[in-house]
């Protein structure tokens, strides 16, 4: 084969010893690009080892690595006394003058992507000193040693083979599940077993489950609004018919959802009855009794997320609906993301024994197990009292950081926000007034280093209350004093 032809193929070609990738990969990688882009044709014979080892400099065995890496894919066909071949069995590619992408990485798929509207719930990343977060724990005060004792425990005793030579129980190890369920009932005022548990990857994995093995397309699921996308999103994904109705002081109405049932078929509703999202408002006892009475009249699923149970300040928190459910219809969720860490996707289903069994199937096709060791390490601090010492001390401490922190919102932005002192949670439901652009202020105090919600999630075609979710919990009482300074400022 004529020096051209190796001029064609490696005209562009340079080796870069100083590449992680080695020198014959990177002859592959050209040789194969040259293939794909019809340079060189089916059945063609490619230039010998020796010409292009003397044509690129470079030693013969390398050439001959490449032209291997390249018959092992099935590119290329050798034969004794012949030479080496593009192999026979790939369709002929006519030469087109194409764009080298050899080293760029692909933007766009060559196939069509449908884009749904609720897909387009852009999460951020803030990376201010400042922050009035959605109600995050202060990571300061987690017990993270405690835990790292934990987990290298588990690296450490025996059963290697049964914590990493095969996969385990898909719904959770027994010591997670055996520690969770006690800790429901001790805590909670739950009745159930390990096998009234399902370990999950945090809330929205627990939300996207029981809509994935639960819920069918035009199933009819009702949630409060204000509400929480990432949950109305996933009813959605699932082809489900979403209705919303309102949330006010004493938390869902619940004769607006008596209403729809005496219409319509519900399948599930979707409630946060301890600290409502976002408002924070509780779910009064009467509407408790009446949302448990209307699904077992109707036959409807009750979620229950309980995202931060273990924080309420003003006095002893009524017990989940969980508590009060004699016939199964309650589905309750909760996980360590608000309690402990974000950081540590850790979090359970407790169900009827049968729903957890179906689940368990279902939750196979998308995760074959959750973290067991991770889940283990958490059941062992739970077992030993170290999460509820935990617990104990930063009620209190979040319970003062809430005090002061309404103290300034009222001292030195009266008249600008209105808001009620939260019984618990870690943030404060603040409405703005309405000559303020909360999207505009969140984007000027972005840039003084404050990050806070804009408010936009929070917003409805029927609904806008200009307020937005100001988080206390994570921030030192001196970082929300500069916090609102800013905001006092820019007001």
């Amino acid at each position: 084969m004529s020096s051209p032809i190796l001029k064609i193929i490696f005209n562009d070609f340079h080796l870069n010893s100083n590449e992680d990738k080695p020198i014959y990969l990177q002859l592959a990688e050209v040789l194969l690009l040259s293939i794909k882009h019809g340079k060189l044709q089916t059945g063609q014979k490619l230039p010998s080892s020796r010409d292009i080892a003397v044509f690129l400099g470079i030693n013969r065995i390398t050439v001959s690595k490449a032209f291997e890496e390249l018959q092992n894919q099935g590119w290329l066909e050798g034969f004794t006394g012949r030479g080496t071949f593009v192999s026979a069995h790939i369709p002929e590619i006519k030469p087109e003058k194409l764009e080298d992408k050899s080293n760029k990485a692909q933007k766009a798929a060559g196939f069509k992507i449908d884009k749904p509207q609720y897909l387009e719930n852009s999460f951020f990343v803030p990376t201010t000193s400042l922050h009035f977060d959605d109600g995050f724990p202060d990571p300061k005060l987690a017990p993270l040693k405690e835990l790292y004792r934990a987990y290298r425990s588990q690296l450490t005793r025996s059963g290697l083979y049964d914590k990493f030579g095969s996969y385990g129980n898909p719904d959770g190890s027994d010591y997670y599940k055996n520690a969770i369920s006690k800790h429901l009932n001790e805590t909670r005022g739950l009745k159930t077993t390990s096998k009234n548990i399902l370990s999950v990857r945090g809330t929205v994995m627990g939300v996207n489950l029981v809509c994935n093995a639960l819920v069918q397309p035009s199933d009819i699921i009702v949630s409060g609004i204000p509400g929480w996308r990432r949950a109305e999103n996933n009813f959605l994904h699932a082809k489900a018919k979403h209705i919303g109705i309102p949330v006010d002081e004493n938390g869902l109405v619940i004769e607006e959802l008596k209403k729809i049932c005496q219409k319509n078929k519900v399948r599930m509703v979707y409630i946060t009855p301890h600290h409502h999202y976002p408002t924070t408002v509780a779910l009064r006892i009467d509407r408790r009794l009446e949302l448990l009475e209307l699904a077992n009249e109707y036959g409807f699923i009750i979620f229950e997320d309980d995202y931060d149970f273990d924080f309420h300040y003003s006095n002893r928190p009524l017990l989940p609906l969980a508590s009060a459910d004699e016939n199964g219809m309650v589905i309750y969720c909760g996980s360590f993301s608000k309690s402990f860490s974000p950081a540590f996707r850790m979090g359970y289903l407790a169900a009827s024994e049968n729903v957890i069994e179906h689940l368990t199937k279902v939750r196979v096709l998308l995760d074959r197990q959750g973290d067991h060791i991770l889940d283990n390490a958490m059941a062992e601090i739970i077992n030993d009292g170290t999460v509820q010492r935990y617990l104990r001390k930063s009620l209190t401490i979040y319970e003062d950081k809430r005090n002061h922190f309404c103290n300034l919102l009222n001292s030195e932005l009266r008249n600008a926000v209105y808001f009620s002192i939260p019984q618990g949670g870690m943030t404060v439901w603040t409405k703005f007034d309405k000559s303020i652009n909360v999207e505009q202020l969140a984007k000027e105090a972005y840039k003084k280093g404050l990050y806070f919600s804009d408010g936009k999630a929070h917003q409805y075609p029927n609904y806008n209350e200009n307020g937005t979710r100001l988080g206390f919990a994570s921030s030192s009482k001196e970082e929300l004093e500069k916090g609102v300074e800013i905001l006092k400022r820019l007001i």
